[in-house]
């Protein structure tokens, strides 16, 4: 996308997606859910953005470029597991069928690296070998390639506490899943992930690593949920730089979003201060990073949709059929 194009529809921010015509409405951190008496969900990705446990601004297309860049994914491994998707109505919202989600998160890694707690890379420098019922081997570098692939479930914590890291033994001792439900889910998380990177690759980048999030259907079937392969759930690095960098003790190259929580950080406490004006000049650079993934990721040119005189009014005309009266 072209920056002054970039530059001149950066107005177009959606902050909030209330729509009161539509009922049972969840307000999540990114995106605002619906779910419809027939057993659909309405998810509509805002451009908000969060970190520290708090929204710190809006940043412009961010919303539709997380919905295009998961749609490319669902299309893309459809045939590897079965997943929510029912219709895009529009570039920023996804109507899915409604699942009940899974207690255990799954993270993908195929590297040892990340910042959080939880984190590979995190644990092992603190001098852990053995963790998700894994060993690693001693001697390892930040951000060097493992083995092989490796899940590293977690709890998912629906009342806002931390997820901590579990094993398999530990996911079926607590009767978190069934063993049954364990094996396909890790054998689609695996393929998931495979396709993936092999994707990737021939975009020229490396996937280190993803979150999935599962939930089962009225059936009981296990189906993706959420988002796939997307910026924000995802750690994508650029393959021409990553053997030098990595031989040189340097970060890898990535799409480097975190401009805004680096900038807030070192002026005020982000948990408990007010947040600062951030500059529009930051909030704008953040979303070339995004428009950047998307092409970069998908090989296709990001395409801003212009259409009504706001994004929600947008999103509100092509939602309107499923209006309560």
């Amino acid at each position: 996308m072209d920056p002054a194009a970039l530059r001149a529809q950066a107005h177009r921010i959606l902050r909030d997606a209330t729509i009161p015509e539509l009922p049972n409405h969840y307000s999540g951190k990114v995106r605002d859910n619906y779910d419809l008496p027939d057993g659909r969900r309405v998810i509509i990705a805002t451009d908000r953005l969060s970190a520290f446990d708090r929204i710190l601004c809006a940043v412009p297309f961010k919303g539709q470029v997380l919905t295009q860049t998961a749609r490319y994914w669902f299309e893309k491994t459809r045939d590897i597991c079965p997943n929510h998707v029912l219709e895009y109505p529009d570039p920023n919202v996804v109507i899915g069928q409604r699942l009940e989600i899974l207690p255990v998160e799954i993270v993908v890694r195929g590297y040892l690296a990340g910042t959080t707690g939880t984190s590979i890379l995190t644990l092992y420098k603190a001098g852990q070998r053995e963790m998700y019922g894994t060993r690693l081997p001693d001697g390892m570098r930040d951000n060097e390639k493992l083995p092989t692939p490796i899940i590293t479930p977690t709890s998912k914590a629906f009342d806002g506490g931390h997820d901590e890291p579990l094993t398999p033994a530990e996911i079926l001792e607590r009767k978190l899943l069934t063993e049954a439900q364990w094996q396909q889910l890790s054998e689609y998380a695996l393929a998931l992930f495979a396709r993936g990177q092999a994707m990737a690759a021939e975009r020229g980048l490396i996937l280190a690593d993803t979150k999935y999030e599962f939930g089962t259907d009225p059936q009981g079937r296990i189906v993706l949920a959420d988002e796939i392969h997307t910026p924000d759930s995802s750690r994508y690095w650029k393959a021409a730089s990553f053997a030098a960098r990595f031989e040189a003790g340097e970060k890898p190259e990535s799409f480097d979003k975190d401009f805004v929580r680096s900038w807030v950080a070192a002026r005020c406490d982000p948990y408990n201060d007010p947040i600062p004006e951030i500059p529009e000049e930051m909030l704008l650079q953040t979303a070339a990073v995004y428009v950047e993934a998307f092409e970069t990721i998908t090989g296709q040119r990001f395409e801003p949709d212009t259409r009504g005189e706001t994004v929600l009014e947008r999103i509100r005309s092509n939602l309107s059929p499923l209006f309560t009266r």
